[in-house]
């Protein structure tokens, strides 16, 4: 009789415990909700405070994350997956309770969904180029041809100080050490530009979801309920410093994806390392000349000309190597899942106020074209 009746207490007791989990779950979500309405509907007058308290927010957890080597997230989330099958199964089984063990995935779950609004209503901030003091223009298409070639000029001039190969070819680079680099790489901005102060932390390699992650067309992903940056092992080398800066970006509370494509070359432009520096110009380059190519195709084959026969003929093959090399790398990856995975961040992005979608990657040529005019 005494066991039973403490069989009994001890049922009500975690029957009140996984209730009180699933409310607080419910609170975390309608929480979520209230937060994105209001910073929505404030016409960004929470910033730049807003944005100071998520990076501090972000800095803390990367700083816990960073107990281990690899990205938290990329293995608890197979992690969870797994065990919440286990439990599923038992569950139907008559050999465990799966209530208790849902309840706790729901508080987990509802806690990453407000750390992740949190962060995303970085979205709805003004433009960075105001807290930088750029002004940003309409331009015209000579102005989108002289930043091309400025861009391109920089990248030849440093194409054949990065190591390669026999052939040509970018070699691949210790993920680790660019990792550390790339994560610290906003430091020597911090001093001329508070928006870029923030965590310092490592960007991290996906070791799970990476390959998943390339598929569906992205070179990178931060996780914001763990404040890690992460990048998968086998995005382009050309390309890969400057993911790994981009990714870094958004840590420091830079939501918006072309605002994070130019905080990144920001970074590497600052950067004391030639790897950094030489993926950040031939971004920057790539970016304005798939624009410039979209609207004069023949303007663009005479800004490829001319800054050849400036006296960086070899350069400048050395860069356009570098595109058909990464068109190369990524299109083993391509196939149905990127096409959705277009569309899920294409709704995401559009859901948190940037109305071009996946396009606003491409509009970082406005702001490359504004401060390639300040350099001259």
């Amino acid at each position: 009789m005494v066991a039973m009746a403490g069989d009994a207490t001890k049922r009500r007791v975690e029957g009140r415990a996984w209730r009180f989990r699933l409310c607080l779950a419910i609170l975390f979500l309608v929480c979520s909700l209230v937060l994105r309405v209001v910073v929505s509907r404030t016409g960004g007058l929470l910033f730049p405070a807003y944005r100071h308290v998520t990076r501090a927010v972000m800095g803390l957890l990367a700083a816990i994350a960073g107990v281990v080597p690899f990205a938290l997230w990329d293995v608890a989330v197979l992690a969870g997956a797994v065990v919440t099958v286990v439990v599923l199964v038992r569950g139907f089984r008559g050999r465990g309770r799966v209530l208790p063990w849902l309840s706790w995935v729901a508080l987990a779950g509802s806690v990453a969904v407000f750390l992740f609004v949190g962060w995303a209503c970085n979205h709805y901030a003004p433009p960075l180029a105001n807290e930088l003091g750029l002004e940003v223009d309409q331009y015209s298409t000579d102005d989108l041809a002289q930043a091309t070639a400025h861009y391109l000029r920089q990248a030849a001039r440093l194409a054949s100080e990065v190591p390669r190969d026999e052939d040509g070819a970018l070699l691949r680079q210790d993920f680790g050490e660019l990792a550390s680099i790339a994560g610290a790489s906003y430091a020597s901005l911090e001093e001329d530009h508070d928006v870029l102060r923030g965590s310092q932390a490592p960007v991290k390699a996906l070791l799970v979801w990476g390959e998943p992650l390339l598929y569906s067309g992205h070179t990178g992903m931060f996780f914001a309920p763990t404040g890690e940056s992460g990048v998968p092992v086998n995005v382009a080398p050309a390309e890969l410093p400057f993911t790994m800066c981009h990714e870094a970006a958004h840590r420091l509370g830079i939501a918006s994806e072309q605002e994070a494509n130019f905080a990144a070359f920001m970074a590497c432009e600052a950067s004391d390392d030639v790897r950094l520096a030489y993926s950040g110009f031939y971004n920057a380059f790539c970016y304005c000349l798939n624009a410039l190519w979209r609207y004069d195709p023949e303007l663009a084959q005479r800004v490829l000309q001319d800054v050849a026969d400036e006296g960086l003929y070899e350069g400048v093959v050395l860069v356009l190597a570098d595109r058909t090399d990464t068109s190369e790398c990524y299109a083993a990856y391509e196939g149905t899942f990127k096409e959705v995975g277009r569309t899920v961040n294409d709704t995401y992005l559009k859901s948190f106020g940037e109305v071009e979608g996946v396009r606003s990657y491409g509009l970082v040529v406005d702001y490359l074209i504004a401060w390639s005019m300040r350099q001259s």
